[in-house]
């Protein structure tokens, strides 16, 4: 069993947010090889050890979870839901980190690393990161008050990432409706997909400066 104490109460109900949510965990790399009960024998609590670690994270800050999110959902935009995102730059490999929709923006890092100790030191080497994302990220849609769903789960981790794709494939909010369709379709996203995807960044925030400069484009 994991240890610790459960903490922390839910937010106000944001319905987007469970879509989005679930529309990024789709982008996995074989939807076919994932399964519900993948680490039943290999780390039972796996999902209980991230639930108390986000709960916790959540309560320290709310924030927390619109991080875990956006994280996820910038993993599954490139290569699909592989944990690429989080490789940090070594002499042989370009991580995502640096990419322009990434440098100076997405965060949640440390509390992935938070997590993975914990899971490490009840089932070493057994739960990918991608997996971790992917369980976190809805267990953050339950914490801003959506509701529970089951992720499959079987994701190997990524040994490769790709700045290139990360800098031609994440949306920019300076794109047009025209290319975001465009990008989200290329995922297997709808339309209507994307719009939830778009709206549970209000959970989050945005730098002012996008929001004025993207006013005045369409105020021009």
């Amino acid at each position: 069993m994991a240890k610790g104490v459960r903490c922390s109460t839910p937010l106000p109900l944001v319905v987007a947010l469970v879509l989005a949510t679930a529309a990024i965990t789709s982008l996995a790399q074989d939807p076919s090889q994932l399964s519900l009960g993948y680490y039943s024998k290999t780390c039972p609590a796996a999902e209980e050890i991230v639930r108390t670690e986000m709960e916790c994270a959540v309560k320290a800050n709310p924030r927390n979870a619109a991080f875990i999110i956006r994280l996820h959902f910038h993993d599954c935009f490139v290569q699909g839901c592989d944990g690429s995102v989080l490789l940090d730059d070594t002499a042989t490999l370009i991580g995502e980190k640096q990419a322009d929709q990434n440098v100076n923006s997405v965060q949640g890092f440390e509390l992935v690393d938070k997590i993975k100790e914990k899971l490490e030191a009840e089932c070493p080497g057994v739960v990918s990161c991608a997996d971790l994302l992917a369980i976190a990220a809805r267990d953050a849609t339950i914490l801003v008050g959506g509701p529970y769903w089951d992720v499959p789960v079987g994701r190997l981790d990524s040994k490769t990432a790709s700045l290139d794709q990360a800098n031609s494939d994440i949306p920019t909010p300076q794109q047009g409706l025209a290319t975001l369709i465009t990008k989200f379709s290329a995922k297997g996203l709808s339309p209507t997909d994307m719009v939830a995807l778009v709206g549970s960044h209000t959970i989050g925030m945005s730098r002012c400066g996008e929001v004025r400069k993207n006013c005045r484009f369409a105020n021009a």
